[in-house]
């Protein structure tokens, strides 16, 4: 099992290029980022954790644009959307996003996505909740589409483009690897429609392998797994990597250069006594 670093990227926090070096040259496997565009004032959709939405959360940078810088001054790492709101995007961009970023880095991208939980924000975006579940499986399938046809074309009911030439072409073959995030049955049944992998939130060992199992189940074998904001907590790293984890991303909070730094030394130390 490898270990990674998720963290928001923010304007107060340790730049991107700063935390990427620091997270390779310290043997990190990935850096996860989070996506959010804004933070509607209203609060009809309540924080998932309780109380009032941390800052971080309006204060994300775009995280196609971290990656991207971050590819342009690393190697090794893998970088991740963790998660992209796809049903806020428009397919079409994102794909040129991710496979620009991919190219760049020497195929070392994946894409992870989800549909979010704040309804606010997505009506913001001219996404009806109602219908955010199929717009994020057309989405999906459109950038497949996108991403290994010339021309592409994808007909849904909510997505929808005629043929199609866009290049660059993912570096991966077929395609980077995609990642969906949640944790209810449309996330099961999501990932196994999808052939995709899964990217949890740090649920308890129980819930996890409920999840996978019936994620394991429906695709008839094992499913790729990989978890963004896990505990620096190395009892819970045993019963993932028994669940069979291939990456924990571990939460870095989103804090100042020096503190960033002193925080990934104590988890670098961690990781290694654990190994």
């Amino acid at each position: 099992m490898k270990f990674g670093i998720s963290t928001f990227v923010t304007d107060d926090g340790i730049d991107a290029v700063t935390l990427a070096r620091a997270i390779e040259e310290r043997g990190f496997a990935a850096l996860s980022v989070a996506e959010h565009t804004q933070i509607p004032v209203s609060r009809e959709s309540p924080f998932p954790s309780g109380g009032e939405v941390p800052d971080k959360y309006y204060r994300t940078l775009d995280p196609f644009v971290t990656l991207a810088a971050a590819a342009a001054v690393t190697s090794s790492i893998e970088l991740i959307t963790g998660v992209a709101l796809l049903i806020q995007r428009d397919p079409i961009i994102t794909a040129k996003e991710a496979a620009s970023i991919d190219l760049i880095s020497g195929g070392r991208f994946a894409l992870g996505v989800g549909a979010g939980w704040n309804l606010e924000e997505m009506r913001q975006h001219g996404t009806n909740p109602k219908t955010r579940g199929a717009r994020l499986d057309e989405s999906i399938e459109a950038i497949k589409a996108l991403w290994t046809t010339e021309p592409a074309e994808y007909h849904g009911q909510i997505i929808d483009f005629e043929p199609l030439y866009m290049r660059p072409k993912p570096v991966q073959r077929p395609h980077p690897p995609i990642f969906i995030g949640g944790g209810s049955a449309a996330t099961v049944r999501r990932v196994v429609r999808h052939k995709a992998g899964w990217i949890s939130n740090p649920l308890s060992p129980e819930r996890l392998a409920k999840l996978i199992g019936e994620m394991r189940d429906g695709a008839g074998g094992d499913v790729p797994l990989a978890m963004f904001g896990a505990p620096v907590d190395p009892e819970y790293w045993g019963a993932a990597a028994e669940l069979g984890f291939d990456q924990l991303g571990l939460m870095l909070p989103s804090v100042p250069r020096d503190e960033a730094l002193r925080l990934l030394d104590d988890y670098a130390a961690q990781v290694a006594k654990y190994r």
